[in-house]
Order: C-alpha cells, then sequence, then structure tokens
C-alpha cells in the first residue's frame, strides 16, 4: 500500500506542478475573464457619449431625476452652459433642460440623436409625477379627496414555472456536458500516454520493478492522474460557483441571470447530479486505454502519437452523439448507454431528458466501474513486459505480444 501511494503521490505532484496543468485548469477563467473585461470595455467606451446630461434650476428636481435614472444620465454637468460645451464636443449625446413654476413643468431635450424609448418613458413618467403633485397643490384638495386621487392599480403576475426539462435548458446542458468531457478526456490522453512513453525502456523502470509489482505500479500512476482529474473538476466547480455569484452582481450581467434564474439553475442541476461522476468515470477509461497506447510504443520518442488511439475513438464517441441531441429514446441510445467508453456520453443524454430511470443508471455505473477496475488489473500484468520491451515491432504487434504477458 504504501509503494503505491507513493507512485500516486509523485505522479499527482509531477502533474500539478507543471505549467501546462497550471493553464489547462485557469484556460476556462482567463478566457472568460477576457470576454467579460471587453463586455465592460465595450460598454463603457461608448457609455459617455451614449448618456445625457439633466440641467434644471431647481437642483432638487434634478437630483431627483438623476437619482431615479442614475445609468442614463451624466451628472458630471450642472449647468446649461457646461451641458452645451460637452454636446460640441461630443462628450454627451444631449441634455434636458427641465423648467417647473407652481403651475407647469416643462422639459426641453436638445442633442445630436434622438432620445431612446426608454429615456423618453422614464422621463415621461417623471415629468408626470411632478405635474400631478403640482396639480394637486393647486386644487386644494381636502386630505380625504387627494387620497382617493392617489389610490393606483393593481398588477399581479401569475406565471406557471417551466418544467426541468425545457428543450433549451436540455440542448445547454447537453453540450456543456460533452464539450467538458471531451476536452477533458482529450488532455488527460495525451498527459497520460506520454507520461507513461517517456518512461518506455528506460532503465529506471528495471529497478522500480524489481522493487514493486507492476500491477501495483500501474494502478498508481493512474490513481495519481485520477486525483489530477478530481482536482481540476473541484477547480471548475469551485472557480465555476464564484463566477455565478459574481455574475448576479455585476451590472454586466446581473439583468441577464435574473431574466433567466430558471434556465440557469435547470443547466447547474443537470451538471451536478451522477452526469458528473460520469464525466469523471469516462476520463478515467480514456486515461487507462492512454496509459496502455503508452506502453505499446517503441520509444519514448513515440509519445506524441501514442495517445492517438484514444483520441480517435473519444472523437467517434463525441460525435456519435450529435444525431441523438433531439431523440435519446431511440434503441442506438439506450444501447450505447451501457457500453464502456461510450456511456459517458451517451448516458448524460438519457439522464438529462428524463429517459433513464435509476436502475438503469445504477447499471451502467457498475458496468463502467467494473471495466475500469479489470481493465486497470488486466494492464498491470502486461506491463512490465510492455514497458521493458524496446524493440519496433509495430503498434498491433506489441499489444499482442502485451496481451501474452497479460495470461502469464
Amino acid at each position: 500500500m504504501k509503494k503505491w501511494w507513493i507512485v500516486t503521490s509523485q505522479t499527482y505532484m509531477r502533474q500539478v506542478k507543471s505549467w501546462s496543468f497550471f493553464f489547462l485548469v485557469l484556460m476556462p477563467f482567463i478566457f472568460l475573464g477576457i470576454g467579460v473585461g471587453i463586455g465592460y470595455l465595450g460598454t463603457n467606451s461608448s457609455t459617455n457619449h451614449d448618456k445625457i446630461a439633466m440641467v434644471s434650476s431647481d437642483q432638487k428636481l434634478r437630483q431627483q431625476y438623476i437619482k431615479q435614472n442614475k445609468d442614463d444620465i451624466n451628472g458630471k454637468y450642472q449647468t446649461e452652459a457646461s451641458a452645451k460645451k460637452a454636446l460640441k464636443h461630443k462628450d454627451i449625446s444631449g441634455y434636458i433642460l427641465i423648467k417647473s413654476d407652481a403651475k407647469q413643468v416643462s422639459a426641453n431635450y436638445y442633442g445630436d440623436q434622438n432620445l431612446s424609448n426608454e429615456v423618453k418613458t422614464n422621463l415621461q413618467l417623471f415629468l408626470g409625477q411632478i405635474q400631478q403633485s403640482n396639480n394637486l397643490q393647486n386644487a386644494q384638495l381636502s386630505p380625504a379627496q387627494a387620497t382617493s386621487l392617489a389610490t393606483n392599480f393593481s398588477l399581479k403576475e401569475h406565471v406557471k414555472k417551466q418544467k426541468s426539462d425545457d428543450s433549451t435548458i436540455r440542448q445547454i446542458s447537453f453540450w456543456i456536458l460533452v464539450g467538458m468531457v471531451y476536452m477533458i478526456l482529450s488532455n488527460y490522453s495525451s498527459i497520460t500516454a506520454q507520461e507513461i512513453a517517456s518512461e518506455k525502456g528506460t532503465k529506471i523502470m528495471e529497478i522500480i520493478f524489481s522493487s514493486t509489482s507492476a500491477v501495483k505500479y500501474f494502478v498508481g500512476k493512474i490513481s495519481g492522474v485520477m486525483l489530477v482529474i478530481l482536482t481540476q473538476i473541484a477547480v471548475y466547480i469551485i472557480g465555476g460557483g464564484v463566477a455565478l455569484e459574481v455574475a448576479k452582481k455585476i451590472d454586466l450581467t446581473k439583468d441577464f441571470m435574473r431574466d433567466n434564474s430558471h434556465l440557469v439553475n435547470g443547466v447547474i442541476d443537470n451538471l451536478f447530479n451522477v452526469n458528473l461522476l460520469f464525466l469523471f468515470l469516462g476520463v478515467v477509461i480514456y486515461t487507462i486505454l492512454s496509459a496502455l497506447s503508452g506502453a505499446l510504443v517503441a520509444k519514448a520518442e513515440d509519445a506524441p502519437k501514442a495517445a492517438q488511439p484514444a483520441i480517435m475513438l473519444s472523437m467517434l464517441a463525441f460525435f456519435a452523439t450529435f444525431p441523438f441531441v433531439a431523440d435519446p429514446d431511440v434503441m442506438v441510445v439506450k444501447v450505447l448507454s451501457y457500453v464502456p467508453f461510450f456511456s459517458s456520453y451517451f448516458m448524460p443524454i438519457r439522464v438529462i431528458n428524463e429517459t433513464a430511470g435509476p436502475v438503469e443508471v445504477v447499471i451502467s455505473l457498475v458496468i463502467l466501474i467494473a471495466t475500469i477496475l479489470l481493465s486497470s488489473y488486466y494492464i498491470g500484468k502486461m506491463y512490465k513486459g510492455l514497458m521493458l520491451q524496446t524493440d519496433d515491432r509495430g503498434f498491433f504487434k506489441a499489444l499482442k505480444t502485451g496481451l501474452s504477458y497479460g495470461r502469464l
């Protein structure tokens, strides 16, 4: 057990300390940050000119309007002269001049483009409120009459909640999930194959195999990579949760998050369930295949092409899901949802679309886990013979020789 843990920990630490792992984990957040930054700069670059100024001899009235419409108003300019100068220099798109006396409130707009419908509506509502207040004062109504006139209408919204199987939620969940599976396993297939192939035929392997069994060493290697995968997934979960909370609060995205909360919550529910386990196990089984491929190459220099079998198979499984996104209940999907190397793509389709029951999900998981355990043990048995074999026999002859080692 101690030797297994030494191999596991050394493999884990070597991977997480590498720059490739660092950039692999941070890359989605870097792209997300760049996207948000560009959006923020793009918004701010046009904000000053798009905003309008509000000026009035009645500063209390002016401040009241700016407070209610701070997203649309540039409050820097307080006088008509400064607003005219700013408009001339294209610092603002226009300005509103409000005048008010005991009888009437009026507003005049001056600018180089029309008021937007939103700004015009807000301005009309504000002027209507001020004018109504003036009218009530001029009418000298009794408190009871004033209260009666102030009675407002009632508006209630009764929205029937959409079901969790909404087609948009299903499709977004599907593409995020299969995209994550494909991206992560493609990276770790290459990493694992090169990790194994780089040790091919070295003297150190003879020393290692003299002190521990090949099965224990191979399982230790796979366990180390599994811990690296879990670390990356954990970072994505924590980072994604933080990003989600930030998106709910910043001005650039909070309106979208509020208006589409049902969509966002539905996608999150589809990701953080048994599908996350299928994602992890899918990456693990392809990692084991990549390790076998790395052990089959003739020498360490062949490491770059060692991952190709696993990557090609994952591409086949990935693209095979496309025709069934909108039709997850066909027989092909049902069969492939139990087949190792394919179930990590196809069973989540059924889970997302609620076409697979708990018993079917458990059976698929049992088959996948059993395949991982048995293949790890079997490949471990032939691992020593493959790693110490340095003659270039070709991939299939090397595989045939490896299978003979596994029977010993």
